[in-house]
């Protein structure tokens, strides 16, 4: 199980694996950094796609990962809606029918001990029932990939109980029934729970509650976006987590970071892509 982004790092660069990197506009200097060292360390190779117009540059490194050139398509100094335009083209894009696009975060945090996994914090508003179903399949699959062999997953909430002011909740009992049925694979799900029930095993026993999580999940599945994303960017900002983020449900891994990410950032999110092959 791996539980730091440097045991990801030594776990990778131990497999001897060199996958290529297809990368948008690369103008600024975390970007750049990031690649390097990939390539200097022998875990990537990095293709530098670019054009004077940033969405042909975005659909001629589409095509590359349609075409088997690259394994792994990243962001550099290009708007996230450009690069997503190409992404979800229906014709010439790389979300499969029927697959869905959607983000995950991952914190290495100083109070927790191991990496946990936070979706959605950047693409999908308000996920539907169906969505968040495909959240927790895709979940399950990428903690597996670090070595969780059963990964557990928190369906967040507020309370414990949902009611007429979030429907949204109506659906996690569905949810937990196809994990129990094996519908995602090994895995453990459950809620709703707050973060604390989920992360912390003390909290569940000062509410009387029992979760087959015991307080130690691996993944957070937060209601929304404005949920994960403030708690994602309280996380960086509050108390410094190391971090990184791909986008699932693509053909390919999708590395889209902020523009304004660190080559920290940049580069363990170059990790989790790899991770996730």
């Amino acid at each position: 199980m791996i539980k730091t982004f440097q045991q990801l790092h030594e776990t990778l660069s131990q497999q001897g694996k060199r996958h290529r990197i297809a990368a948008v506009c690369v103008k600024d200097p975390a970007t750049r950094e990031a690649l390097q060292q990939a390539e200097r360390e022998g875990l990537a190779e990095a293709v530098y796609v670019d054009a004077e117009d940033p969405a042909e540059a975005a659909a001629r490194a589409v095509s590359m990962i349609r075409n088997g050139e690259a394994d792994i398509l990243m962001k550099g100094l290009i708007g996230t809606d450009q690069l997503l335009r190409a992404v979800l083209n229906k014709e010439t894009g790389i979300l499969p029918k029927g697959r869905v696009l959607t983000h995950f975060a991952v914190a290495e945090l100083e109070r927790y001990h191991k990496l946990l996994f936070v979706t959605d914090v950047a693409v999908i508003p308000y996920p539907t029932h169906e969505q968040r179903i495909e959240q927790v399949r895709y979940a399950a699959q990428l903690c597996r990939n670090m070595g969780i062999s059963e990964p557990r997953i928190a369906l967040l909430h507020c309370a414990e109980h949902g009611g007429k002011q979030f429907p949204f909740v109506d659906g996690y009992a569905e949810i937990k029934q196809r994990a129990e049925a094996g519908e995602f694979g090994p895995c453990l799900v459950d809620g709703p729970m707050d973060l604390k029930c989920a992360m912390v095993p003390e909290a569940l026993q000062a509410k009387g509650m029992q979760s087959s999580l015991e307080g130690d999940a691996d993944v957070l599945v937060v209601p929304d976006i404005e949920a994960g994303n403030i708690l994602y960017k309280a996380m960086t900002f509050l108390i410094d987590a190391k971090t990184a983020g791909i986008l699932c449900g693509t053909a390919a891994p999708v590395i889209l970071p902020s523009r304004g990410d660190s080559a920290e950032v940049k580069f363990n999110s170059i990790l989790l892509a790899l991770a996730s092959l």
